[in-house]
């Protein structure tokens, strides 16, 4: 991207952020602040629950009684996909949605075929797993090889998505992706009026392969919601344990940007009390505190060493593999 076109995405974005942290809904109707989802008419907690750390929490029991007690504190907006532990991650979040929990949250989950069979198969199986009628937003999960933007539309995914929306299965439509901001801006340029998109949001994001800096100000620009991920730099939390930032600093940053929500990975209680505690004490980063931020961690985060997921092999599910012609063996 050229440096004036960078400057004024920029620019955009700032204003921008401006009028959608503006948008926060206090916390004391709900529990936690809330925000627009684009131009759905959604509003949605500021903070999603993650759903493959959800899954990763060893004892079940436990999994659901921090799931229950996510939607008594107002944070009802839960993440998962088809393919996290091998659908282990949706059917736990269906055992936690019984006993009418189901209608208390904005349930999203993820598509991880591109054809129209897949698709099918892929939504009817998470349907299954998660024991509803319907998925409140559905995904395309892993926009991260260039044909994907292609693909979806070529090979009928899409057209799946439209049905179910038509069926009553889908309410909402949007894509994920963690690789690069051209395969995010060549999705927002498809002829389709995407309600979301999933991308990276951290600090370090802006200073590599930004999606803060070049796909936000266009999403923004067309309606299309911005659900932020990977607020730690992944894993259990590289930019706590690398950088010595605390999650208070990264998620500030994250929510002081125009996005309508974060997922958050939490496998624990103490985890939950802590990100409620955030998002209900949350005021925006001022530009001073931002930008000092910015300033600590930019030697580090301009060569991309603390986001791996944007340079290293992607290792999405088999089926994914298989479709874009990798052999199904370790190591790759």
């Amino acid at each position: 991207m050229d440096t004036r076109r960078e400057f004024l995405l920029t620019a955009a974005a700032a204003a921008i952020a401006e009028d959608v942290v503006a948008q926060t809904r206090s916390a004391s109707a709900t529990g936690m602040p809330t925000r627009p989802l684009g131009k759905s008419g959604q509003q949605v907690s500021i903070l999603a629950l993650g759903g493959w750390h959800i899954g990763a929490v060893k004892d079940e029991a436990e999994a659901i009684r921090i799931m229950h007690t996510a939607i008594d504190e107002g944070l009802t907006f839960f993440d998962n996909a088809w393919d996290y532990h091998d659908g282990g991650s949706e059917e736990r979040m269906g055992r936690a949605l019984t006993g009418g929990k189901r209608n208390k949250v904005f349930l999203m989950t993820k598509n991880c075929e591109r054809d129209y069979a897949g698709s099918m198969k892929d939504l009817e199986d998470s349907l299954r797993r998660m024991k509803t009628d319907h998925i409140d937003l559905w995904q395309f999960h892993e926009m991260v090889y260039d044909n994907d933007p292609d693909w979806v539309f070529e090979k009928g995914g899409l057209k799946a998505a439209l049905e179910a929306k038509k069926a009553g299965k889908v309410r909402f439509i949007g894509f994920t992706g963690h690789k690069d901001p051209v395969i995010h801006l060549k999705m927002l340029a498809k002829p389709h009026p995407w309600d979301s998109a999933q991308m990276p949001i951290n600090v370090c994001d802006y200073f590599y392969r930004s999606f803060q800096k070049q796909v936000v100000p266009v999403a923004q620009q067309k309606g299309v919601g911005v659900i932020g991920m990977k607020g730690l730099a992944g894993g259990t939390g590289r930019l706590i344990e690398k950088m010595g930032l605390t999650a208070d600093q990264c998620f500030r940053y994250c929510l002081s940007l125009p996005i309508a929500s974060q997922v958050v990975g939490i496998t624990t209680m103490a985890q939950l009390k802590a990100d409620i505690a955030m998002a209900r004490s949350f005021k925006p980063m001022a530009e001073a505190e931002k930008n000092a931020l910015l300033a600590k961690v930019k030697d580090e985060a301009s060569d991309g060493r603390h986001e791996l997921f944007k340079s290293t092999k992607t290792f999405d599910g088999p089926h994914h593999r298989k479709q874009h012609g990798f052999e199904l063996q370790s190591g790759l």
